[in-house]
Order: structure tokens, then C-alpha cells, then sequence
């Protein structure tokens, strides 16, 4: 076929894929059209030196979910955010991110080691649901956001408290005690194919064998969909990007030597050795 031929079939194509990405990006959940894993294009050139980036496995496949931003919704449960010093009948929902490296994966049947991070004497244990996204968009309605959603796993988002309270005391961000090494604790992805989503369902958090947080999905301020929407029109969200849901009440520490176990029905336990 001469180039000339080519070219109406060529610019058929282009349109087709132009209207088909329109209709996704209206439908609330569009499947990223831009190169590069982070959303954005890639600039020319050879890398100087190789960054690697995290992953986690799917459950039931030999395939990896390439993970690109890592993001935490705040106080999203009533008590907990009472705890915190915060009203949770008038606060929106508010969100931070950790480094996609800050990832730690914990197989199921394994207790994993979970190193004490440093500069901290106050270090807290938070379990959550996380929610992995194969679509994403702007402006995601909260009645399509679900439709965004791959799969659900378990969840610690570790706290150097201590720095946190110091940060938020001087009115200053408070990443330095969300977003450091091994922070983002997750358990393997379960594909919602074969679970469905999660609305309601015990969650809890073991430490040494002693229940130190229980409650119910249900109790969450803002529910998954609610999130990836509210998120949504802050962020454009893109395939590859979890979200960290929030924990329920009872926060605490943990020392060198505790196992912390999180809890979620339908999904494995973690297990976790503080070292």
C-alpha cells in the first residue's frame, strides 16, 4: 500500500481512537491517552540512570499492577477524626500523597519485616482498605467513580506520629510523618471480578494478638466512590494510582518486636514484624 493510500485509513483511525477517548473522559472514567507511566509525556533523550518503579502483585495472575501515585484520604472515619481533634460533621474530604516507592508488600501466609523508620519515638499503626484504579478522568460523577476501580487490598498507613503533631502544630505539611520508606503498607490486589466492592465489612488491626482497632467499612465518611470523585476534581486520576481510605479509631504505637496483623472480610490477613 503507498503512503498515500494509507493516509485516509491512518486518519480514520486517529479519529476513532479521538472520538472513543472523548466519550470515555465524558463518561467520568478514561483510560490514560498521555506516554509514560506518570500521566504526562516522557521527554527524548537516554536516561542517565534507571529509577525503578513499584508494583504490586494481582492475586490468581502472574501480571504486576504498575503503581503510579499513592494517595491517602484523611480522617474518614467519625471517631477516628474525633481523636485527631477534628469535627467530622463539617470537614470535607482532604488528601495527601506518599512516594509510589514508599510501598511495602506483604504475601499472604508470610509475617513480613517492617523496619522502625527513623527520627521518630512515636510510631502508629493505621489500617485501611485500598482501592487500585485501571481508569481514571477529571470530574469522575460519584455514580461511575466505582467503574474506575481493578481491584481492593489491605492497607497500613504507617505514621511517624510525633512528627506528624509537630508539623500540624506549626500549621506546617506533615508529610515527613506520612511519606518516607516502607510507609505504604499493602497486601496483594484482589481483582473486584472476583470479589465485588467493598461498601461495608469488619475491619481491624492485631497487634501481638490483641484487638486494637475494629469497626465496619460502612462507618467511612466518605465512601470509595465519594473519594475517587472529591479526588478527582483536584487531581486527574490515572490508571495505576491507589488510594489508602482511611482508618477507623484507636491509633496507637507500635514498638521494635510488636506484629501487627490487618484485618479486612473478604480479603487476606497481613502480618507485619516491627524490626
Amino acid at each position: 500500500m503507498t503512503q498515500e493510500k494509507a493516509q485516509p485509513s491512518r486518519r480514520r483511525a486517529l479519529l476513532q481512537l479521538g472520538t472513543a477517548v472523548g466519550a470515555g473522559a465524558l463518561a467520568g472514567c478514561a483510560t490514560s491517552t498521555t506516554s509514560g507511566t506518570s500521566g504526562s509525556p516522557t521527554a527524548g533523550g537516554i536516561p542517565k540512570f534507571q529509577v525503578m518503579g513499584s508494583t504490586i502483585p494481582i492475586m490468581g495472575s502472574d501480571e504486576v499492577f504498575p503503581v503510579r501515585r499513592v494517595y491517602c484520604i484523611g480522617r474518614n472515619y467519625a471517631a477516628h477524626a474525633v481523636e485527631r481533634g477534628s469535627d467530622p460533621t463539617r470537614e470535607p474530604p482532604f488528601f495527601f500523597q506518599k512516594p509510589n516507592d514508599a510501598v511495602q508488600l506483604v504475601a499472604r501466609g508470610v509475617t513480613v519485616d517492617h523496619p522502625y523508620p527513623p527520627v521518630t519515638k512515636n510510631y502508629h499503626y493505621e489500617v485501611e482498605l485500598v482501592a487500585a484504579l485501571h481508569k481514571g478522568g477529571r470530574n469522575i460523577r460519584p455514580e461511575q467513580a466505582l467503574d474506575c476501580v481493578y481491584a481492593y487490598a489491605v492497607g497500613l498507613d504507617m505514621t511517624r506520629r510525633d512528627l506528624q503533631n509537630a508539623m500540624a502544630a506549626e500549621k506546617k505539611p506533615w508529610e515527613i510523618g506520612k511519606s518516607f520508606d516502607h510507609s505504604a503498607v499493602v497486601s496483594h490486589l484482589h481483582p473486584v471480578s472476583q470479589t465485588g466492592h467493598f461498601t461495608k465489612g469488619a475491619i481491624s488491626l492485631k497487634v501481638n494478638g490483641q484487638v486494637k482497632q475494629s469497626s465496619d467499612l460502612s462507618k467511612m465518611i466518605w465512601s470509595v466512590a465519594e473519594q475517587i470523585a472529591n479526588l478527582s476534581i483536584y487531581n486527574e486520576l490515572f490508571p495505576g494510582d491507589i488510594i489508602y481510605s482511611g482508618t477507623p479509631e484507636n491509633v496507637g504505637p507500635v514498638v521494635v518486636g510488636d506484629v501487627m496483623t490487618g484485618h479486612i472480610d473478604g480479603l487476606y490477613d497481613i502480618n507485619v514484624r516491627v524490626v
